[in-house]
Order: structure tokens, then sequence, then C-alpha cells
């Protein structure tokens, strides 16, 4: 939240324990990196707002309170509001079980919005810039694999199953481990960053400060550096973007949805059925009734 006043107030001793709980809660369940960055977040600054309380006393009240204040005076959105009421559900439910439960109420309903994609001519348009070998592997796995920046941050070299054409994501978004494909012209791209990196032990994308996998803030910087370079606006597509482009240009290929669904590591179909809605409907043989009346073949 910008100008957030909350987190300058102190963390009281009953809040200061219970955060410690909920960090241990979270590690034990094995909770992913980005729930327990954004649970502690969340739980922290809800328990400074009620710095005058024991957290033992928050009820559902106290809740809808804290949300009626940070949107009417931080003007913050759904996505946040939502962050908020997930943090509370998981720590009144499985951290400091109530008697009530977090009503469904608090979770603002999330806007449909499709995704942006880049077409397949702006795709090539990409991958014919002037771009260094680092950022051809980087944009070719987003697009060419349809994995996630962070999941490519983490590859490393045993995940990558040359024989086969596919590659190992080890504990992606869910904690879920899956396959994915390796087209060979970026097997080969990747094959020459490995001896250009100074064929790295562990991860492909390795940090020169930290010797470990490279930090996604990094990997951002790089995809925006091919973006610009290809002659795209700053910010107009994103390492999502490709991602997003892999799985609705397989779609317009006709290859199965069950199948994307896979390779993408979504739990539910509902998710991937979203692409579904960017496919080129004149490739599926659809048409609109106009076109029908404008060709003479009404079937009246």
């Amino acid at each position: 939240m910008q100008g957030n006043t909350i987190s300058s107030n102190v963390l009281n001793e009953s809040g200061k324990n219970w955060i410690e709980r909920s960090f241990r809660v979270l590690k034990v369940q094995e909770y992913g990196k980005g729930s327990v960055r954004n649970y502690i977040q969340e739980l922290t600054l809800l328990f400074k707002f009620y710095n005058d309380m024991q957290v033992e006393e928050l009820r559902q009240e106290h809740i809808e309170q804290y949300l009626l204040f940070i949107k009417e005076h931080h003007k913050v959105g759904r996505a946040k509001c939502r962050s908020v009421a997930q943090a509370c559900s998981f720590f009144f439910k499985k951290v400091m079980p109530v008697t009530y439960v977090v009503p469904s109420n608090l979770y603002p309903k999330k806007q449909f919005q499709l995704p942006d994609i880049m077409t397949e001519d702006q795709v090539l348009q990409l991958f014919k810039a002037e771009l260094t070998l680092k950022e051809r592997c980087v944009v070719g796995l987003l697009y060419g694999t349809g994995m996630r920046i962070s999941e490519v941050c983490n590859m490393r070299i045993r995940d990558i199953d040359s024989a086969n054409k596919r590659i190992k994501v080890v504990q992606g978004k869910g904690g879920k481990d899956r396959f994915t494909l390796l087209p060979q012209t970026l097997l080969t791209d990747l094959r020459a960053y490995y001896v250009a990196a100074g064929r790295p032990e562990e991860y492909l994308f390795t940090s020169t400060q930290t010797r470990r996998a490279v930090h996604v803030r990094s990997m951002q910087v790089v995809v925006n550096g091919a973006m610009q370079k290809a002659g795209f606006e700053s910010g107009r597509f994103t390492a999502h973007t490709l991602r997003h482009s892999f799985a609705t240009h397989m779609l317009n290929q006709g290859n199965n949805i069950h199948v994307i669904k896979t390779l993408l590591g979504h739990s539910k179909l509902e998710t991937t059925m979203i692409y579904l809605h960017l496919q080129h409907h004149t490739q599926l043989g659809i048409v609109s009734p106009m076109e029908k009346l404008s060709s003479g073949t009404s079937t009246d």
C-alpha cells in the first residue's frame, strides 16, 4: 500500500507471538515462498493496525473494519482485499482456530479480465530482434515451454532432459512437479548459454553475487530488455504474457486443453479454460451469423 501509515505502528507482544506461530505453521505445512511472504506480511499489518488489542480478541467485525479502512484510506483494489481475506482465513482456521469462519463476503469478487497475449507475428518479431544469448534463452523458455518466470529462475541443469526433449519443473506453484516441452531450437541455445556462462554446476541462470538461482526481478529486467530491443513499448508485454501466448497458440494449433493444463501446471481446468476466450475463432470454423447473411447462405 502506498502511503502506508499502518506499517509504522509497533507490533505488540501478542502480535509478535502469533506471527512467529504463523510462520512455523506455514513452514511445517510447506506453503510456497510466495504464500509465506504474503500471509506474514498481511497478518503483520493487521496486527499492527490493532496494536492496542490482543490478537486473541480479534473477531470478524475487526477484519471487516480493517478492510474498509485500507479500501477508503489507501485506495486498495480487489486483489489486495482478497490477499488480506485469504491470510485471515488461514490464520483463523489453522493457527488460532475460532468458532466463526471467515465469511466469503470478505473475499471481493475477482474481475474477469482476459490476459494480454502476443500474436504469432509479434513473437516472431521478438525472436528476430538482436537479442543476447541469455535473452534468447529466457524468452525462449517462457514462450517455448510455458514456464513461469520463477520456474525459469530456479531451473537446474539436471532438470533439462535433452534426450526426451522435456524440462522437469520441480516444485512449481502449489508445490507440484511436472514436465513441459523442450523445443530443439531452444535446446541448442541453452547448450550454448551453458558453455558461455562457464558451465554452472546447479542452476542454469546463476547470480554472480549469491552463486544461487538468479532473482525474479533480475530476470524481469532481462525480459524487459528483450521486448524493448524488439521494438515493443515499455511494459506492454511481460514474462507472463509469453506464458499466456504459449497456451493460446497451443490451443490455436489444435492441442488438447487437458494437455495444456498439465504443461502449465494448473490445478483446475477452469484456470486453463480462460485461453478458450483468446483462440482465433476462424481457426475453429466459427463465424458470425452476419457472415452467413452476406454470403447468401441463410438457412431460412
